[in-house]
Formats: C-alpha cells, sequence, structure tokens
C-alpha cells in the first residue's frame, strides 16, 4: 500500500506541473507579467516551462525522485515570493499553497518513488 500510495502522490504532485507546462506553453503572458513586476527578464519564462514539462515527467515515471522532488520544493518556495501579497487574499492563497506543495515534495523526497518507478533510485 505504500508504494502505492507513492505512486499516487508523485502522479499528484506531477500534475500539478504538467499543468503548469502546459499553460504557460498556451499562454505565456500571466507569468510573464509576474516576472515583470518583480523586475526579471520575461525569457526565464522558458527554462521555467521547460522544468515544469521535465520534472512532471520525472515524477510520474519515478526518474530521480528524490533530488526532482527537492529540486521542486526549492522551486515552490521560489515562486511563492511572486504571490506575496498580504492585501490580496487570492494571492496569499496561491502563496501558502505553495508552501503546502514544497512540504509535499519535502516528503516525497525523504520517502523516494517507492517500488512501482521505472528507475527507483532510493
Amino acid at each position: 500500500m505504500p508504494d502505492l500510495a507513492l505512486l499516487i502522490g508523485r502522479c499528484l504532485i506531477a500534475a500539478l506541473f504538467l499543468a503548469g507546462f502546459v499553460q504557460k506553453i498556451a499562454d505565456p503572458g500571466a507569468a510573464m507579467m509576474l516576472l515583470e513586476e518583480r523586475g526579471l527578464p520575461t525569457a526565464l519564462i522558458w527554462p521555467a516551462t521547460l522544468y515544469n514539462g521535465a520534472a512532471a515527467l520525472a515524477l510520474i515515471l519515478g526518474l530521480w525522485t528524490r533530488p526532482v522532488a527537492a529540486s521542486l520544493a526549492v522551486y515552490c518556495i521560489a515562486t511563492s515570493l511572486f504571490h506575496l501579497k498580504p492585501d490580496d487574499p487570492w494571492q496569499m492563497s496561491i502563496f501558502v499553497k505553495n508552501w503546502a506543495i514544497a512540504g509535499g515534495c519535502l516528503a516525497l523526497s525523504a520517502a523516494g518513488p517507492g517500488r512501482f518507478a521505472r528507475m527507483p533510485l532510493r
């Protein structure tokens, strides 16, 4: 049962990053605006998009789960800062959700991929 839970957890977390990949490909404008608001180059959207897609695929397959999940935790914490707008309850909700996702990624990093993985590096 723990291995099945890890597989489902990997896929659920991956779904979020896969959706981010698709969203950034389909309409990069919103994410570019967040970058621009923070004084960052809008071209950063493309490496972030590729990272979202590659990390999602790695989690689904169970490839390099521990380092990928750890890097996603750092990514979530870093990107949460784009949503740190105390006057906007919606943005603060996203801020807190990013920290919760980082927590899930850290737990996945600690647990590893489980046995249902293409390459279960433990």
